[in-house]
């Protein structure tokens, strides 16, 4: 992250239209005119000329311009919450509940999140609260900043309870060794209602989602994603995106770790209007997953061009990536990441540093290309820039190779099973699956009505993509 940059933390990626126009009327008193989107749910904006403390007093919301590093944004998967799969009990408002009494800035970086879901990291924190099946108990995962490992904390914390074990191992951790030792000194201090952990955790290898574009959310209601290439997000857009929400009673914009935001909560009678504002204002919502599965530092023009060269490479060869995300970082050794693969860029040496030399890159993978698993693999280092995308394309290749054994290590029956296969259509866009079987409730289409006896105008019921856009597949079930 560029070190100049001053931010806005917003809790949990949640934020309201209200808040976030307040804000945006904020930046623009300091003469900008375009904000990012940080890796932990923040706002990033460069701020010269201004001194500390002169914009917060305008704030209708008491916002606070953080100068120093000294201080981190609660990153949670309240963005995940209704859209994609989630934790049976783990509902968004449990999200605003907790995030609510969080009445300090915390100096550790904080996750709260779903562990069934992949849009939000769920490791990249020092205090890692994942969800348990147990309703209203979390996993606690620990790395403190001198710890060399993480570790799980021994028993459930209890979901009221996260903001004061939070705010208890801020004022200890520096001090603290080991997990027991941390156990032992806030179970001393601290009246809190831990559960026994019955199994350890396991999270489920997911591929990563598509969240770009108005998408079905419920019966009648639509969720938006929208994103950005360059991450530089135009604040009068922004502003009267904001006004547009308040106008139709929409009460919550999320802000994901991949630089984009998202809207939930949109009522069908206002869908027609907001697609019409957007078209106005030339928005894209339909960028390609080879765009989007991508994680770079914030206001770094090299990397964005080295992204768009590795991308350019992939479209020009027909290379899937669906599934796959992608990182570029100046941070050589840092192990903080949660991206499946990533791109390290090398400093150049001390002896050369007067001269114009060639960058070199380190290319590292996550086992199983899983960030969850937190086992980097080195796949190549030192290597010129021309030689990543065939690099990358090899990874890709390995990716697919091995997803499919994992399934078959995972899933394969302790006796032979025999397989039939079935015919079915399954949307492009999304990966929506149209079976004769079940038919299309949304739609209004019964069951066993044939693909090819569908309307013309039949659209996908996730993302809307046209008929036309479904292609036939094989379903193997075993009988």
């Amino acid at each position: 992250m560029n070190d100049d940059l001053h931010r806005i933390l917003i809790k949990g990626g949640v934020t309201s239209p209200g808040e976030l126009k307040d804000i945006i009327g904020l930046l623009e008193t300091a003469g900008l005119s375009e904000v990012y989107f940080g890796s932990r749910q923040d706002l990033l904006f460069p701020l010269k000329g201004v001194e500390e403390g002169q914009l917060e007093h305008i704030s209708k919301f008491n916002t606070n311009i953080i100068t120093e590093r000294l201080y981190q944004n609660i990153v949670s998967s309240y963005v995940s919450a209704d859209i994609f799969d989630m934790t049976h009990w783990l509902k968004g408002s449990t999200y605003l509940y907790i995030l609510e009494g969080f009445d300090f800035l915390p100096k550790l970086k904080i996750n709260i999140t779903d562990p069934k879901q992949r849009l939000v990291p769920l490791f990249s924190g020092n205090l890692n609260f994942i969800a348990s099946e147990n309703e209203d108990y979390w996993y606690l995962n620990v790395k403190l900043p001198h710890w060399e490992k993480a570790a799980y904390y021994p028993v459930l914390i209890y979901s009221w309870d996260i903001t004061a074990v939070s705010k208890a191992i801020e004022r200890i951790y520096e001090d603290i060794q080991d997990v027991e030792e941390l156990f032992f000194v806030l179970n001393r201090n601290l009246d809190t209602n831990n559960k026994t952990i019955e199994k350890e955790l396991k999270v489920p290898y997911l591929t990563f989602p598509y969240y770009e574009g108005m998408n079905r959310m419920g019966l009648d209601q639509y969720w938006l994603g929208l994103y950005w290439r360059n991450n530089r997000y135009d604040l009068s857009f922004l502003k009267e995106f904001c006004g547009f929400c308040l106008d139709n009673s929409i009460g919550k914009i999320c802000i994901t770790p991949w630089k984009s935001f998202i809207v939930k909560g949109i009522q069908k009678q206002s869908r027609q209007a907001l697609e019409r504002f957007l078209g106005q204002w030339g928005i894209n919502v339909r960028h390609s997953q080879l765009e989007m599965n991508w994680h770079l530092p914030v206001d770094d023009n090299e990397a964005l061009e080295l992204k768009k060269f590795l991308v350019r490479s992939f479209d020009q060869n027909d290379i899937s990536t669906y599934g796959l995300t992608f990182g570029i970082s100046n941070d050589v050794g840092k192990r903080s990441h949660f991206a499946s693969v990533i791109i390290e860029k090398n400093s150049s040496p001390t002896i050369v540093k007067d001269f114009d030399v060639r960058p070199t890159y380190n290319v590292l993978h996550f086992e199983n290309f899983d960030p969850n698993t937190q086992k980097y693999l080195a796949y190549a280092q030192d290597v010129d820039k021309i030689e990543l995308p065939g690099l990358l394309m090899e990874l890709s290749k390995k990716y697919f190779d091995q997803l499919g054994r994992e399934v078959e290590k995972t899933e394969a029956p302790k006796k032979a099973i025999e397989q039939e296969t079935k015919t079915i259509h399954q949307c492009q866009s999304c990966f929506t699956v149209y079976d004769p079987l079940y038919g299309d409730s949304i739609a209004e289409i019964s069951v066993g009505t044939a693909f090819e006896d569908l309307p013309e105008t039949y659209v996908c019921s996730v993302c809307e993509a046209p008929k036309s856009q479904f292609e036939k597949a094989e379903l193997k079930f075993s009988s």
